[in-house]
């Protein structure tokens, strides 16, 4: 999925899932945001262009009525003239870094011109040895303090419409700000790659530029100086640092007997700086310019590559609920008790549940409640299908036997449908006894939850005359992500 979508996709998927009281975007809300995608993208649309369809009209609605989360969205969406901004003013900086020292001499022992090719030299060793690094786990130097600074400020950024939001919807936002940070976070280095290259080439560009224009109105004189080091040695120093350049040129480096008269005090009026001028702007270009464009190119292409393959997690339980009514049309589900007489509010309650859990476009189906020992007899009716999901739905006050109940979950899980099977039980009756506590539910539940953990199955405990809509809604799309 592209950036621009997964950035939406992952703003709705904190609201829905940080909402859990549907305070901020309601079940109608997401059946028509379900709805609404589903037609512009069509039957034959896939996953990635339905979510992301349905996340582009939640959040255009979800921006109008919260202001804080458009501003969450707005700071971190990726705007191109910052990138744009950060080259120029490294090329500025450049223009104006030689005139921070001598205005009018070139030391050629000294920055700018040295400093900036020491610098991308260490930086190219650096580089070259990070898979070596990496793999001995000492440090990844691809993610120094330079690029996690790119790569985060846009997070820190987006923090900052979390102060003025409260309650769900700053819970929403912060939730947001640290999914798309980690989300992100591939898109980010490789663009804070690409930047910090081009940066340092447009530095480095600038540091010439700035000397040849002011070379125009001004006679620069280049000399050198040094407590430590004599003229031989600092000849030999320029003959490997300028050989490139040299090469390339056909200018002659300075000999021993010409850098003896550009040191410092050495000659009045020390010597033009012109040839030299040439032979350093040509080992910048050599050294610094043309290999961080070259790598910049590389890190655009891996940009690009990310940006239109940013993971969304579609099949995490969040996006597989999302997308159930799309993939098959509107979710039925059927319910069929076991020897269970379902109560007008227990029904009321599964109702209630279904809708939350699985849209509010869903069907729902009660079949006849099977009678105790009609597990070896089941009709068609009583069976799952492809429709949707079955619910096998229990009374927690019954006493749970492995050759009725268990019996009758086996049979529906063998029915040859690829549809799951949950296994909710309901506690109203149980819990609604005046002599029953915590102590004596609890224990209950652990007899229940013993019987079905011999055949891998977690049921789902809910009172359905007063359910709890956001733990049971969790512990559904907890049971459907974990295959049986």
């Amino acid at each position: 999925m592209n950036e621009h979508d997964a950035l939406a996709v992952t703003a709705v998927r904190a609201i829905e899932t940080a909402d859990r009281e549907r305070t901020l975007w309601s079940d109608a809300d997401r059946s028509w945001a379900s709805r609404a995608a589903a037609e512009v993208v069509g039957d034959k649309g896939d996953s990635d262009a339905f979510v992301a369809r349905r996340a582009r009209l939640a959040l255009e609605r979800l921006s109008e009525r919260y202001p804080p989360l458009r501003k969450a969205v707005a700071v971190l969406h990726w705007r191109r003239w910052i990138g744009v901004a950060i080259i120029l003013l490294a090329f500025l900086a450049g223009f104006v870094i030689d005139r921070i020292d001598d205005p009018r001499h070139i030391n050629v022992l000294a920055p700018p011109l040295l400093g900036v090719l020491a610098w991308n030299l260490v930086v190219y060793a650096l580089l070259l040895a990070t898979p070596l690094l990496r793999a001995l786990r000492v440090h990844d130097f691809s993610r120094g303090p330079l690029r996690r600074v790119i790569a985060n400020v846009a997070g820190g950024i987006g923090r900052l419409p979390r102060r003025e939001a409260k309650g769900a919807l700053g819970a929403a936002i912060t939730t947001f700000v640290n999914d798309w940070s980690l989300r992100a976070a591939p898109v980010y280095n490789a663009r804070a790659a690409r930047l910090l290259h081009w940066a340092a080439a447009a530095l480095a560009l600038g540091i010439i530029v700035g000397l040849y224009l002011r070379g125009i109105a001004l006679e620069y004189r280049v000399m050198w100086e040094s407590t430590f080091l004599d003229v031989d040695t600092v000849h030999r120093i320029l003959s490997i640092a300028l050989a490139p350049a040299a090469f390339v040129t056909r200018l002659p480096i300075p000999t021993v007997d010409a850098l003896g008269a550009m040191q410092s005090g050495a000659s009045a009026a020390s010597a033009n700086a012109a040839t030299m001028l040439h032979l350093l702007a040509a080992t910048v270009a050599i050294v610094v310019i043309v290999p961080r464009l070259l790598l910049g190119l590389i890190a655009w292409g891996v940009e690009r590559h990310r940006r239109a393959r940013v993971d969304v997690a579609l099949a995490d339980p969040y996006h597989q609920r999302v997308l159930r009514g799309f993939r098959g049309g509107p979710v039925r589900v059927k319910v069929i008790p076991y020897s269970y007489r379902v109560p007008p509010d227990a029904l009321t309650g599964i109702q209630t549940i279904v809708r939350r859990a699985f849209g509010g476009s869903a069907s729902l189906v009660i079949t006849t409640p099977v009678d105790y020992g009609g597990e070896d007899a089941l009709t068609p009716a009583s069976l799952p299908d492809d429709g949707g999901p079955a619910i096998a739905l229990f009374n927690l006050a019954a006493t749970p036997e492995r050759e009725a109940h268990g019996a009758f979950v086996e049979r529906l899980r063998t029915a040859g449908t690829t549809q799951p099977v949950l296994i909710i039980v309901d506690e109203s009756g149980f819990a609604g006894r005046s002599e029953i506590d915590d102590a004596r539910l609890d224990e209950r539940r652990k007899v229940w939850h013993g019987l079905f953990a011999e055949r891998g199955i977690e049921p789902v405990f809910a009172n359905l005359a007063k359910p709890d809509l956001p733990v049971i809604e969790a512990d559904i799309e907890s049971r459907l992500s974990t295959p049986s």
